[in-house]
């Protein structure tokens, strides 16, 4: 460290290609946003980005650091089997992946081919809305966008590679899943689309949660109208989400802190 409470890692630009380099910045900068928005667990959970050009490898975090420290040049690049192909000189820390990560993400990653970044979250909403038998409610216009969000029961901390079938068809072809008693996933053909599903995920479960607390009749929707709204928050209805978001929260980050990018 060459500032107190700062990890000193040099920097990868210029030593991977320009396509791997902007999948850093913009995998780094989705973990501030995880982190600024309330859905970080110290240095628990992952999210993973698929390296460009290169078959079978993804970008990953390295178990010990703070969502709010990871830069560009601090992800660690994995392959499918979860073995390290490269990672920066920790020091003593040594820091490596997280076996539970690499489970989960190389699972995806492999079993949906069309998916670009894969987020997992234990914010507290999440685990709440995973604990109960009537999982994810369609109560508001927000939570009726997973209308048909899947759902992989509790197997035990996820160590077992024997999981990762399971987990794959469970996802299926959604973009967002509640591991049940555990907390959520969600995927997308960029980091940007994942993020936005995870962040509207997010807040269904949030307002779930604040609903069901006041312990008062919940307002019911009709099927029609359920499906409706649904199909109008398909990424091919109106438009790709996270497209314009991204960018906007790229803004965001870079008027508070640039470091992400190093």
């Amino acid at each position: 460290m060459t500032k107190e409470g700062v990890l000193n890692i040099p920097s990868l630009k210029g030593k991977v290609s320009d396509a791997e380099w902007e999948t850093r910045v913009n995998l780094a900068a989705c973990y501030r946003l995880v982190e600024m928005y309330g859905m970080a667990d110290m240095i628990a959970n992952h999210i993973s980005a698929r390296v460009p050009g290169e078959e079978g490898t993804y970008l990953i975090n390295a178990y010990g650091m703070m969502y709010e420290e990871i830069t560009a040049s601090s992800l660690l690049k994995v392959d499918h089997h979860g073995n390290i192909l490269s990672k920066p000189d920790f020091g003593d820390l040594n820091y490596g992946v997280n076996k539970a990560g690499a489970v989960i993400h190389s699972a995806v990653h492999h079993g949906r081919p069309d998916v670009g970044c894969v987020i997992h979250t234990h914010s507290w909403a999440s685990m709440a809305v995973s604990s109960l038998e009537c999982g994810l409610l369609p109560l508001t216009q927000t939570a009726m966008r997973f209308l048909k969000i899947s759902y992989h029961n509790y197997e035990g901390v996820v160590l077992d590679e024997a999981e990762q079938e399971s987990l794959v068809r469970d996802l299926g072809n959604s973009e967002a899943m509640i591991l049940r008693n555990h907390g959520a996933l969600t995927v997308g053909r960029t980091i940007g689309e994942a993020f936005n599903w995870m962040h509207r995920l997010e807040l269904s479960c949030r307002a779930q949660i604040g609903a069901m607390s006041c312990n008062t009749p919940l307002s019911k929707v009709s099927q029609k109208v359920l499906d409706e709204t649904w199909n109008n928050y398909q990424p091919g209805t109106r438009r790709p989400y996270g497209v314009m978001e991204w960018t906007a929260l790229l803004r965001k980050l870079d008027r508070t802190d640039t470091s992400y990018r190093n």
